[in-house]
């Protein structure tokens, strides 16, 4: 029996990448120049803001202006960015058991864009839950 290595970060920015080409071209279309991002963990900056203790808390972030918030009057700063988390996904992978890696990367990938669609976390569980 072989076991399965857990991918590295260059095979999981492979996998994220994989998702959002999957993703309907209009839509993607409508993220404009959001640049996607894996990482193993967001940095000591970024949990302190949330007020986060363990660096496995985080799986992902939308960091950006979100399109409800930007003006074509401003001048274009840096592009906004999706990051995610390789080590928390893979642990809440590991630990849930009943989604594949793949479906979690895309689970994840979608929710940080909706941040950028202007979205909060209410928001999209509501909609996930087939709320109005």
């Amino acid at each position: 029996m072989t076991v399965r290595s857990l991918p590295t970060l260059d095979e999981f920015a492979a996998l994220a990448e994989q998702a959002w080409e999957a993703m309907p071209e209009g839509f993607r279309a409508l993220c404009g120049n959001v640049v996607i991002r894996v990482d193993d963990f967001a940095d000591a900056e970024t949990l302190e803001h949330f007020g986060m203790e363990s660096p496995y808390q985080l799986s992902g972030l939308y960091h950006g202006v979100d399109l409800t918030q930007k003006s074509v009057m401003e001048p274009a700063g840096m592009p906004d960015q999706v990051f995610l988390y390789r080590k928390p996904i893979l642990a809440e992978w590991k630990e849930r058991g009943n989604v594949t890696l793949e479906e979690l990367i895309e689970h994840v990938l979608v929710h940080e864009i909706g941040h950028h669609f202007g979205l909060s976390d209410d928001d999209m569980h509501a909609l996930q839950d087939g709320e109005e």
